[in-house]
């Protein structure tokens, strides 16, 4: 399965982002906690060159909990601040501004001793379509300041947001890379929602999740759809669809449904906690 998708407006966002880091402190970069590698744009490393970094390892409550404790690790070993987040439900929103704060450290104090005791800490919020910036930056702020959605390509522009006297936010458009270099990660990103749906073939994509699933977290499939996962993963999905009465008239399965069911049911966390990757060794 070859995946690529880097519309054009992106090309435009990263020469705004290039522009724009001339003026912040701090690079806030979202990553999905159940694909972290994957989910990180690899231009962000040389962008951020001697910027604080803080790496928010975003819908923590979806990922299976004992791989993020290895991720949160594999990323403070590196050198990154990071928080542990859920951006609906706010959990992990009050650690955001003391390691931001902590990042920040050198900064503040090099202000101080110079006597700017006002100027507040500038951070650029990054990350890839749908990790959810946007939702952060809301439950941040208290407040809606910027536009959501469960889609990718939500945000289009920059955005500076001031949250308060110590602290302004720019908002970024979440951007990919030209091409996926290992197409695995450009895999799991489908998987996570962060591809265009419209230009994947969903069925064959479902298929590649089943096929994972099977192997990494077969409990879960057995305990939301009652399948016995017995065969290729085609027969696994025509399980779930007589299961799930995904049918066409005549009792045909209906693959489109059946795979839209697992895709939709894994993003949304119903199939339970999982994490598609592990750090590297």
């Amino acid at each position: 399965m070859n995946i690529q998708w880097y519309p054009g407006h992106m090309t435009k966002a990263v020469r705004a982002m290039k522009e724009d880091i001339k003026l912040i402190d701090l690079l806030i970069e979202l990553v999905d906690a159940r694909a972290p590698l994957s989910s990180r744009n690899p231009d962000i490393d040389e962008l951020g060159k001697g910027k604080a970094r803080l790496i928010l390892l975003n819908k923590w409550d979806l990922s299976d909990e004992q791989a993020g404790e290895q991720w949160d690790q594999y990323f403070k070993d590196k050198g990154f601040f990071t928080v542990r987040l859920d951006s609906r439900s706010r959990a992990g929103i009050r650690q955001v501004n003391q390691a931001v704060q902590e990042a920040c450290r050198e900064k503040i104090e090099r202000d101080r001793r110079r006597g700017i005791l006002n100027r507040p800490v500038r951070a650029m919020v990054v990350g890839i379509p749908n990790v959810g910036k946007s939702t952060f930056i809301n439950s941040f702020a208290g407040r809606s300041c910027a536009k959501t959605g469960n889609k990718p390509g939500v945000t289009k522009g920059n955005q500076w947001i001031r949250l308060s006297k110590t602290l302004e936010l720019l908002d970024t458009p979440g951007i990919l890379w030209p091409k996926f270099e290992d197409q695995q990660a450009g895999i799991r990103l489908a998987f996570l929602g962060s591809i265009n749906d419209d230009i994947l073939n969903k069925e064959e994509l479902a298929l590649e999740l089943l096929a994972f699933l099977r192997e990494a977290y077969p409990e879960c499939l057995k305990e939301r759809y009652g399948v016995s996962l017995e065969g290729e993963p085609i027969a696994v999905l025509e399980e779930i669809a007589r299961i799930r009465s995904c049918l066409k008239k005549g009792g045909e399965y209906d693959y489109g449904r059946a795979a839209n069911l697992v895709l939709d049911d894994f993003r949304s966390g119903k199939l339970g906690r999982i994490t598609l990757e592990l750090p590297p060794k």
